[in-house]
């Protein structure tokens, strides 16, 4: 198609140039309409590269001009990828969902960059010069040092699955002692009271604050956390199963049931009690945290701590917009989101529970 550049561009050729219908077009002109994000970005770029103007409102071309790429961007980083890795996309791809849906009704364009073993300056260098108005980044396996790059990025940025209390930026994170504490006000209500933890060692701030809570939530019910019934191993599956058996062959006893710093190390931790000899739930229970769909299909299916992924997804939009659309500086927003429990079969039912 010609373009003929001396006339100002019509929104017939701008629906031409994006390869959609003129009614479309003017839809998407409108902000009206039930338009995928995919063609409202083609038609607002035919806009941008037409340098369309709408006919008698120089301030909506304005708008349009500022706005054509409306674009945030979503960092997945995974710095040692003990956490961040396929057996945690569907957990990931959840906080997605929840940023795509809120993207979409704010009119925002969501962009997905993953990060693997870059260092952060890297990471933080390639935003200078993008066409964004925002970030959010997957805070699982950052440092502190890492953390406060992200927040000098100059961009408005919001960081979620973990939490940073003494540090001035916007954190959407799990709540830990509430998700840890109702896993042990399940067990005590059925009657366990040797309760032990598998927390992990790897380098992720969510493992640190559950094995904090644990020892909370088990004063706060008015049990003794035993030092022999607390287990730190490894994030992944088989590093997990690997350390379990190390440990529970060690160890003189086991506790009746035991919480998980997550689902993957439940899948480990339940494999090395069958290597030694213990049934699940027959002999040991086992809770495990973030409610991962293979729990549903495992061998027994897992009880687990559900986490709110694609809540807490839209949330980190909703916050970063008012960032943007702020006149002034906004204090930084720490917002924690609580779960539930979602009961399988690998929590035995005691015959005397209180």
């Amino acid at each position: 198609m010609e373009i003929d550049t001396k006339k100002p561009a019509t929104l017939r050729e701008v629906a031409e140039v994006a390869g959609v219908s003129a009614a479309t077009a003017s839809l998407v002109l409108n902000r009206k309409g039930d338009i995928s994000e995919a063609t409202r970005i083609r038609v607002l770029r035919a806009m941008k590269t037409l340098n369309y103007t709408p006919k008698g409102d120089r301030s909506r071309s304005d708008s349009l001009a500022v706005d054509s790429l409306n674009t945030v961007r979503f960092l997945k980083i995974a710095r040692h990828g003990q956490t961040v890795n396929r057996d945690h996309n569907v957990f990931i791809s959840d906080y997605i969902d929840g940023m795509s849906y809120e993207a979409t009704r704010r009119d925002y364009s969501l962009q997905v960059v993953t990060h693997e073993s870059e260092d952060i300056d890297g990471i933080v260098a390639g935003l200078a010069g993008a066409d964004l108005r925002g970030i959010i980044a997957l805070g699982t396996e950052l440092s502190d040092d890492d953390v406060h790059a992200i927040l000098a990025c100059g961009l408005p940025n919001v960081i979620i699955d973990t939490h940073r209390p003494f540090v001035g930026g916007n954190f959407i994170d799990m709540d830990n002692d509430q998700l840890v504490y109702r896993a042990l006000d399940y067990l005590k209500a059925n009657g366990f009271r040797r309760i032990g933890l598998v927390g992990s060692y790897t380098s992720v701030t969510n493992f640190s604050l559950r094995h904090d809570a644990f020892r909370r939530g088990m004063s706060a019910h008015g049990l003794q956390a035993d030092p022999k019934h607390i287990l730190s191993v490894a994030a992944t599956v088989d590093g997990a199963y690997a350390d379990s058996v190390t440990q529970l062959t060690q160890s003189t006893e086991v506790a009746d049931a035991y919480v998980c710093a997550n689902d993957i190390i439940a899948f480990g931790f339940i494999r090395a009690l069958r290597e030694q000899g213990y049934t699940v739930p027959g002999d040991v229970s086992v809770i495990g945290i973030d409610n991962l769909p293979m729990g549903a299909a495992f061998d027994p299916p897992l009880t687990s701590l559900d986490v709110p992924k694609q809540r807490i997804g839209a949330m980190a939009i909703r916050i970063l917009d008012d960032l943007i659309v702020a006149n002034t500086p906004q204090p930084p927003v720490k917002v924690l989101v609580a779960g539930d429990l979602v009961l399988r079969k690998s929590v035995r039912q005691l015959s005397d529970p209180e």
